[in-house]
């Protein structure tokens, strides 16, 4: 991979429908070679997909939250029990196997707080092996890629 490549990504990163003619002239390159390049980098697995970034808003999930969750044991049919548990949940976005004070990083998409007091209480709480949750409410979403 070379500086070019890098440049082809970063814009895919930011503008994923772009054109190729728009995208070669971005990184300096002709529209055949630039196609050449994106299909490599499509074939080798560095550009995974493409996809939409939907507002949750629009979707009536307003409230975001992130849930640190602490597992009782760390066996290996605990985890698997409760990972294929966790991703079942349509609330449940991301799921993060993480270091450090949590097992787990959730981010979870409800309507309200009291959707997730419901979801907490009812659903994330009673998964196979769940110690503890903690949950952070997000107040505001920055995003680092955006222009």
């Amino acid at each position: 991979m070379d500086d070019v490549d890098r440049s082809i990504l970063a814009v895919l990163e930011k503008h994923g429908r772009i054109s190729n003619a728009e995208l070669a002239a971005l990184v300096g390159l002709s529209p055949s070679p630039c196609l050449r390049r994106v299909r490599r980098l499509e074939e080798t697995g560095v550009i995974r997909g493409y996809r939409a970034e939907i507002d949750p808003a629009a979707l009536g999930r307003s409230l975001r939250v992130f849930a640190g969750v602490r597992l009782m044991r760390h066996n290996r049919g605990d985890v698997a029990a409760f990972e294929r548990a966790v991703v079942q949940l349509p609330e449940v976005v991301h799921v993060h196997h993480v270091t450090g004070n949590y097992d787990y990083l959730l981010q979870v998409e409800v309507a309200d707080l009291p959707a997730y007091e419901d979801f907490h209480a009812n659903r994330l709480a009673d998964l196979p092996g769940v110690a503890t949750v903690s949950s952070y409410v997000t107040m505001k979403t920055l995003s680092a890629r955006t222009p």
